[in-house]
């Protein structure tokens, strides 16, 4: 029997949660095999060039241990999935919204603050949609906005107001589900650019976990409140400072031509789990 090595101890961890969530959406362990199989391939030729030529079926088959075959299978349902998901598009959409709402000064009152906007007319919220949602129906945004909480409609003047500054969808709705892709993702991603530094030359970014494992039970409440307090007061500070710099906000860069671009942002999840022989509730 192979020896468990730490990576597999903690590899497992991350399988457990996730296999939780699996079965929970009917994805049984066929088909999350197959996705398994494809990141392989795609990780194979994408992230292991020598800098000349891309990996070669033959060497992926190695790397991966799976057949030449398998392979280009893998390989050339790749090529023919698109780049992002209706509900990632739409997720996406919204966020940018907000955002506009949030930094852009034709849509902030005289303190800076996000201003209260009429559906219709000039710099309202159709005209913000349609500057940061491209041809996304203004109605259906703000549904979507409505829905969640992010903005609710003021009872005197019937004009919408920004109640949250950042668009986070509930349940396990397909948006929801393209976020947890996203910072899992970009967590793991994090790890190995700091397990590899050394080799690599480069900085290593941020990474720190604030962890307490004798908790009583009669604090929880309070701590989760104030965690959530804290953190989105975070979240927003670093906000208004990055926010500006994005070319859609600031409205830089020429337009129709490719610019380099860099994707960056902080991730804060709480997490809490039962320490003793209970079963954590769901």
């Amino acid at each position: 029997m192979k020896k468990t090595t730490p990576l597999n101890q903690a590899l497992y961890r991350i399988l457990r949660p996730l296999a939780r969530l699996l079965l929970r959406n009917g994805i049984p362990y066929g088909e999350f095999s197959e996705l398994v199989k494809r990141a392989y391939v795609e990780a194979a030729l994408k992230d292991f060039d020598d800098g000349r030529r891309k990996p070669s079926d033959s060497r992926a088959a190695v790397m991966t241990g799976l057949t030449r075959k398998e392979v280009k299978r893998q390989r050339e349902f790749l090529a023919g999935q698109t780049l992002e998901s209706g509900a990632a598009l739409h997720a996406n959409r919204a966020s940018r919204v907000v955002s506009g709402w949030v930094h852009d000064a034709a849509f902030q009152a005289k303190g800076g603050e996000p201003a209260m906007l009429s559906f219709d007319g000039k710099l309202s919220f159709s005209d913000l949609v349609k500057r940061y949602s491209g041809d996304m129906p203004p109605r259906a945004v703000l549904d979507e906005l409505l829905r969640v909480g992010v903005v609710s409609v003021d009872a005197e003047s019937g004009q919408l107001v920004l109640q949250q500054r950042a668009y986070v969808p509930t349940g396990d709705s397909e948006e929801m589900l393209q976020i947890f892709g996203d910072d899992v993702s970009d967590l793991i991603a994090t790890i190995d650019h700091n397990l590899v530094r050394d080799e690599s030359g480069q900085p290593p970014l941020f990474q720190r976990t604030l962890t307490y494992n004798n908790i009583p039970p009669e604090v929880m409440e309070r701590w989760r409140t104030h965690a959530a307090a804290q953190s989105q007061a975070l979240l927003e500070r670093l906000d208004q400072w990055l926010g500006p710099h994005d070319r859609d906000i600031a409205r830089q860069g020429p337009d129709g031509e490719p610019v380099d671009s860099v994707r960056t942002g902080v991730s804060i999840f709480y997490f809490e789990e039962r320490t003793d022989k209970a079963e954590p509730q769901p």
